[in-house]
């Protein structure tokens, strides 16, 4: 989806094999998975002897991207306050059985 979203007028399914570093089978599946999602449309264009699989997400692909990006960043904050209040705390993160026995 980052690839994808970063390129709105889309990208051919060999440049985001690429991007994705996929065998076709696993980008296939991905791409089906989206799609029936939503997420993504897959046109493929005629253009002389060859045929090319386009790939763009939609506009419903891109908003949920962007309140993925908005978890991913509380998450992110949370673990930062999280490990602020651990480095205050001595011992945080071992047990009271660990502490008693040395462990």
């Amino acid at each position: 989806m980052t690839s994808l979203v970063t390129h709105p007028k889309g990208l051919t399914f060999s440049e985001l094999k690429g991007f994705c570093s996929l065998t076709d089978g696993n980008l296939n599946r991905h791409l089906q998975v989206l799609v029936n999602a939503k997420l993504v449309v897959v046109t493929k264009l005629s253009g002389g002897n060859r045929r090319q699989t386009w790939c763009r997400s939609t506009a419903l692909g891109r908003k949920r991207y962007v309140e993925y990006l908005v978890v991913l960043e509380q998450l992110l904050k949370d673990a930062r306050v999280r490990e602020k209040t651990d480095a205050l705390i001595p011992d945080a993160g071992t047990s009271a059985a660990g502490r008693r026995s040395g462990g």
